[in-house]
Parts: structure tokens; sequence; C-alpha cells
């Protein structure tokens, strides 16, 4: 028998609460709640929908839940679902990004800010090592770790080309192999009236928004956060490594050091990490029009960045059991991580450099791209809790808050030397 909506009402706003520790262990959490505690779903279903979500763009834990909603209760179910598991982190957002853009020049949150910067660097570095061990299976896929690599951190190539080029080889050289027919209770005119109101959903509001206030930092808001809904496969860490730069390099929006700082924030909150996003909408907004424009900017970010989400889900989890089966999008998607691997690498080297560096320069000889750092500014304070994180996270595998809470008391105790 199915659940109840105030069932699913009940669990998804469990999950929604207790959805720490990013998409590894919200996807855990999932299973162990959906599968094996309550069998609203088979082990099937979960890892055919889990295959479907690490196709799309997005955050692939939410996306699952939205579609665990979906199996159980239909599109109200997914609402619920999605909604729950992304609003109790949203609300810690919003709080936390607006008292760090109250309080988050005093000369103390700055130096607990270091120890915070100092654990994000290596977070980041984690990500990419456990990427990389689910990712790089063979040469080929080590080699396109390397040419994305080079690609984003010498020749600053868009990350929606190399996820293109990426995805394109991957589905070339995929093997090829029989595959189910399409599941006969699927509507191509229920899919197409769901895919026509979900594109009104995301896209009128911000045609509203640009109509009745001109162009706004909301509409550049919507814009960036919508393209960057479309674009970044690969995960949470993906997300990241296409926005950190270009929030910071080509629209200054943020500095390197408030984009580790919002890393850090969405990483200890519950929900999805991408909520990220919302943080930097939030102080891009701040900038131009103080605390209302800012809840206005963070609230346009997390529309347009979920609002597909939703869309992706109801239009595709008809055809789940036949999309997991395509050879050729399934080695698009293994290509794609591949090259995402590369993407966080350039990430890890981008952050590192400034937080270890006072003054980074960018030099460009041709259109070869070089970040140089200035040796005499180099922050020895910030090299030791980096060091002292990396032992804490990647040796002793301490938990995050525990880590997080030493790096800064640490960072208080060097600003006294």
């Amino acid at each position: 028998m199915s659940p109840s909506l105030s069932q699913i009402f009940a669990v998804f706003l469990k999950i929604g609460l207790l959805s720490f520790g990013g998409p590894a262990a919200q996807i855990a959490l999932m299973h162990r709640m959906l599968v094996d505690e309550r069998d609203w779903l088979t082990e099937k279903q979960f890892l055919n929908a889990l295959s479907f979500c690490m196709l799309l763009p997005g955050p692939e834990a939410m996306q699952l839940a939205t579609y665990a909603g979906w199996r159980l209760h239909g599109i109200l179910g997914g609402l619920i679902a999605g909604l729950l598991f992304v609003l109790p982190g949203a609300v810690v957002i919003f709080a936390l990004a607006l008292l760090y853009v109250t309080y988050g020049d005093l000369p103390l949150v700055d130096t607990l800010f270091l120890g915070v910067q100092a654990v994000a660097v290596v977070i980041v570095v984690e990500a990419l090592l456990k990427v990389s061990k689910r990712a790089l299976h063979g040469m080929p896929h080590w080699v396109l770790a390397g040419l994305a690599f080079v690609a984003i951190f010498f020749f600053a190539v868009p990350f929606p080309v190399i996820v293109l080029a990426a995805g394109l080889y991957g589905a070339m050289v995929a093997t090829t192999e029989a595959t189910p027919a399409l599941p006969v209770a699927v509507s191509a005119k229920r899919s197409l009236v769901t895919i026509l109101i979900g594109l009104a959903a995301w896209g009128l509001p911000v045609l509203f928004v640009d109509l009745a206030f001109g162009g706004t930092i909301l509409t550049e808001i919507a814009l960036f956060f919508s393209k960057l809904a479309v674009v970044t496969f690969g995960g949470a860490y993906a997300v990241l490594a296409y926005m950190a730069q270009d929030v910071v390099v080509q629209y200054g929006w943020l500095t390197p050091t408030e984009m580790m700082d919002g890393l850090v924030l969405a990483e200890t909150t519950p929900g999805p990490l991408i909520l990220v996003t919302q943080f930097v909408g939030t102080l891009a907004a701040f900038r131009e029009g103080g605390y209302a424009l800012a809840i206005a900017g963070g609230a346009m970010t997390l529309w347009v960045t979920f609002i597909p989400c939703f869309l992706w889900i109801f239009v595709g989890a008809p055809y789940i059991d036949w999309i997991s089966a395509q050879p050729r999008l399934n080695g698009a998607l293994r290509a794609i991580t591949a090259a995402v691997v590369g993407v966080i690498l350039n990430l890890s080297l981008w952050f590192a450099l400034h937080v270890l560096f006072g003054t980074v320069t960018e030099a460009h000889i041709g259109v070869l791209r070089l970040w140089s750092p200035d040796v005499a500014t180099l922050n020895w304070p910030a090299l030791a809790l980096i060091a002292l994180s990396a032992v804490l996270l990647l040796r002793v595998h301490l938990a995050i808050g525990w880590v997080l809470g030493i790096s800064a008391a640490a960072a208080l105790v060097l600003a006294q030397i």
C-alpha cells in the first residue's frame, strides 16, 4: 500500500533535516529510510533512479528525493519530497548569509574564517580524491581529466564546452548493445504538457522581474544561475567549479575568500551543497541594494536553480527504466565525470592559491592564462591550518564539524602569536 501524503511529508522532512554530509551521505540516508526501513522503493527502482539522476545537471540527491516522492504519490508527492529536501537548509543559509554580510568584516570574525577557509581547501581536495576514485577507470579517463584541467586552468575554456566535448567523446566510444523497448505507460502528450508548464514556471517569474524592475542584479542572477542549472553535469563540485571563478573573476560579485566561506557554510548545513549558490546570490544582491534585495537575490537564485530539477524529474521519471539501459548515455556520463575530476583539480589549486597568498595576479601570454602568486605574501598561519585540517579530515577522519571548530580555534591561537 502506498504511503499517505502526511507520511511522505513526515519522512522527507526528517530526511531534509538530517541531510548533512554531502550527496553520498544524503543518498545513503534516503536508501536506509526508503528502501531498508519502509520498503517504499525496491532496490532496483532506487538504483535505476540514482543512475538517471547522475545523468542530469544539478544536485543528484535532491533529484533522487523528488523522484522518490513522484513514484510514491505523483507530482504532488515529488514537490513535497523535493521541497522538504531543500527548504530546511535554505532557511539556514539565508540566516547565515545575512549574519555574514552584517558581521563578516570584524577582525575576530575574519580570524575565525581563516580557519574555515583552510578547511574549505581540504574539503575540495577530499572531494577530488573521492570523485577520482569513482570516475577514473582506465587511461582514457585519466587523459580526459588531464585535458579538462589544462583546458580550464591554462586556457580558461568554459566549463560547458568541456562538458559537451567530454560527453560527445564518451557517447561515441561507448559499446552499444540491445536495449529494452520504451515503457508502454509513457504519454508523449503528457510529457509535452509537463515541459511547457515547467518552462513557464522557470522563466515567467524571471521575465516579470526584468520587466517590472529593469536590468537589475536580479536579472543577472537569474540568467547566470539558469545557465548553471542546465550545464553543470557531474555533481555538486562540478557546479562549484563552474561557478566559483565566474562569480569572482567575471562578475566580481564575491571575493575568493567569501566564495570559500560560502562553500563551508553550505557543507555544514543540511540540504544539497548546491545551496552555496543561494549564498552567492544573497551576497551579490546585498551589495547592490541592502537586506531586502539580498533576500530577493537569494530567493531568485533558489528558484532558477531548483525549478529545473523538478522539470527534469517530472519529464524523465516515466522513462527511467529505459534511459538507465542506454549505453551511449552512460558512456557520456562516465566521460563527463572523468572530465569533472580535472575541473575540480583546477578549483583545488585556485582555492589554495587564494588562501595561501595575499596577492595572486592573473597573467596572459597569448591564449595561455597563468595565476601568479606573490611569494612574499605567503600566509604562514593559513599553511599551518591547511596542514592541520588535512590531517584531521584525511587521516583521522574526524567529522567536519569538529574539524571546523578546531581549525577556527587554532586560527585564534595563531593570531595571538
